[in-house]
């Protein structure tokens, strides 16, 4: 289900000097609201602005010389595809991403612009992965995977890594929650190395399948209303549900109200510009909501690409800090 550590380690040493090393940065105010030393792990600062370049590139970086002269299909909320297509575009392999109609325009230009193709015809995220796996089986390519497969899983886990070698004494890992690439990149190193981490999943309320999934204790599909977590709406499979069951000790929700309050706490308090669904473990935090807090802490914010006009809304507008 997680990749053995060792594919973690490897995946590192295949991303050096192609991705970057993002910066964790504590937070002296973050720190006084949640009560313990807290330090952000910043991908919104990564090439493409998201962790899931480092998934995206491993993955590509492993298939045959076969497999890369046919292409590959995706299906993305828009950071996968972004880090798909840079991906593709420096190892020379055509990429077709499906994304939903709905993909915020600064996501679904990005991707063009690194030359990959994109279909957003579908109305949501999840038609957009059916007709994705679907496109890949009919021309015989490679469907990379947005949130499973060992070698995708083992690009992300390389911010857990991170993480450990620059704060080994890190006793809470918050990490958005989505289909599970994330989260279960992480554990795949922090269950083998450091397995006394609590793991700490945030969601918002309305991008909550792994929440309610786990709560539930089987695998459950929710309804998939417009969110500002964009990047982590959707339902999860059954490989997802497991991934989830074997990462986490807790998963929290916050609310589309506490998480534009993060987006601006972030921006007045430490000039970053970060997408919804980074910033929902900060939210958490800002919002009390883990039952416990061991310290020290890392947040991992896991993207920052937002369309401008709905940034500068959230940030400027009236009850920014509510």
């Amino acid at each position: 289900m997680l990749p053995p550590a060792t594919a973690v380690l490897a995946a590192a040493h295949r991303l050096r000097g192609v991705v970057e090393r993002t910066p964790l940065t504590h937070s002296p105010a973050l720190s006084e609201r949640a009560g313990a030393p807290t330090f952000l792990k910043c991908e919104q600062l990564q090439r493409t602005g998201s962790f899931k370049i480092r998934g995206a590139y491993n993955a590509l970086a492993t298939l045959s010389p076969e497999a890369r002269r046919r292409g590959v299909v995706a299906s993305s909320a828009g950071n996968h595809g972004l880090g798909l297509a840079w991906g593709a575009q420096q190892l020379g392999i055509r990429a077709k991403i499906f994304v939903p109609a709905t993909a915020p325009g600064v996501k679904r230009d990005g991707i063009l612009a690194l030359g990959a193709e994109v279909d957003a015809s579908q109305p949501d995220y999840d038609a957009a992965h059916h007709l994705a796996e679907q496109y890949a089986r009919e021309h015989g390519l490679v469907f990379v995977n947005p949130c499973a497969g060992e070698t995708l899983l083992a690009g992300q886990g390389t911010v857990g890594l991170e993480i450990l070698e620059e704060l080994p004494s890190a006793a809470t890992i918050i990490v958005p929650v989505g289909g599970g690439g994330l989260i279960g990149g992480i554990a795949a190193l922090v269950r083998a190395v450091a397995p006394t981490i609590r793991l700490v999943g945030a969601q918002g309320a309305k991008t909550n399948a792994m929440a309610a999934s786990l709560a539930a204790g089987r695998r459950v599909d929710v309804p998939v209303p417009p969110t500002l977590a964009d990047g982590l709406a959707g339902q999860i499979d059954d490989e997802g549900f497991a991934i989830g069951r074997a990462s986490l000790d807790e998963i929290v929700t916050v609310t589309e109200q506490e998480i534009a309050a993060a987006i601006a706490w972030l921006s007045h308090e430490h000039d970053m510009r970060v997408e919804g669904s980074g910033a929902v473990g900060v939210a958490a935090l800002l919002q009390g909501r883990l039952r416990t807090l061991a310290s020290p802490v890392a947040v991992v914010i896991s993207g920052g690409n937002i369309d401008d006009t709905r940034w500068r809304a959230i940030v400027d507008g009236p009850g920014a800090f509510s």
